[in-house]
């Protein structure tokens, strides 16, 4: 499959012919790669294709997909030109995989949330859910970009209580921003800086589970 993205591929080990399977495509941090974002998924994948998607713009030793006029302020072109190239590879590597395109889910970290959330509002039900953490929506993307429903999205938003990198704040913003989209929303705090600790891992694991297998449209404030 040509794309604009290096990415790996993890096919459940007992692969059934004819068959498809909920797919997660991870979306890394600033300045880390896919294999890393492999392992806050790797519990998942004997149920789910497991999909690392790394940024094309390398930062030291890692990588983004998109670099920042400052701290919450992306450049604008390039954030457009990602956000083009991804909803472009989600509907490519669903093509080329088993995957059943009515449970695709993102899993975002930091730069990577904040892809998610924004995808989640541009591919509205093009997506079955998006676990986001510790990101926020740019506002250009709430204003300026054409925006579909969510209704039948399925969030998880979570952040760190003591975040130094973006303040506890924004995570609830984005929750209330959700909750006025979705019924079909699950926001959870933790007492932690800027990543996920275990706790973190085991309650989107479990909600990805549930949503994928046994999808309510419960939503959840913790």
């Amino acid at each position: 499959m040509e794309s604009a993205f290096h990415y790996d591929v993890h096919l459940p080990p007992r692969l059934a012919a004819g068959q498809r399977y909920p797919v997660i495509f991870t979306l890394h941090g600033k300045g880390s790669n896919e294999r890393n974002m492999f392992g806050l998924a790797s519990a998942l994948s004997e149920a789910f294709i497991i999909v690392g998607i790394r940024g094309n713009r390398t930062l030291g030793s890692g990588y983004q997909y998109y670099d920042l006029k400052s701290i919450g302020n992306p450049i604008r072109e390039q954030f457009d030109e990602a956000m083009r190239e991804l909803a472009a590879f989600i509907g490519a590597a669903s093509e080329a995989y088993p995957i059943d395109p009515g449970r695709r889910y993102l899993l975002g970290f930091s730069q990577g949330a904040i892809l998610a959330m924004s995808l989640a509002l541009t591919m509205g039900d093009r997506l079955k859910g998006i676990v986001a953490l510790n990101g926020y929506v740019p506002e250009f993307v709430k204003a300026e970009y054409p925006l579909r429903s969510v209704q039948d999205v399925s969030v998880f938003i979570s952040h760190g209580e003591f975040d130094s990198v973006f303040p506890v704040g924004i995570g609830r913003d984005n929750a209330a921003y959700f909750q006025g989209l979705t019924s079909r929303l699950t926001f959870k705090t933790y007492p932690a800086d800027h990543g996920v600790p275990p706790e973190n891992q085991r309650d989107y694991t479990e909600w990805l589970l549930q949503d994928a297998f046994y999808s309510t449209n419960e939503e959840r404030w913790t």
